[in-house]
């Protein structure tokens, strides 16, 4: 009952650090659904980030974390 709850936050941590890093380095988003729904990939990264990093532990970091993805969803770039 554990183990397969272990995994699904194991896999979900992994994705969010993975797809983090891939919009906070390289500034664009993979995948068709998050390229046309997130504004500005690199903040989403930072925020993803800092969500993967903060895991169970660290709750402002998480707060941070989802703060900076919603405003990547919203905010509209400037160029």
């Amino acid at each position: 009952m554990v183990l397969p709850l272990v995994l699904v936050v194991g896999s979900l941590w992994l994705a969010c650090a993975v797809l983090g890093l891939h919009g906070l380095l390289l500034g664009r988003m993979p995948g068709r659904w998050l390229r046309h729904h997130v504004r500005l990939p690199r903040l989403w990264g930072a925020g993803a980030t800092l969500v993967a990093c903060g895991g169970f532990g660290i709750p402002s970091l998480i707060v941070v974390g989802i703060g900076a993805v919603a405003i990547a969803h919203v905010v509209k770039p400037t160029s």
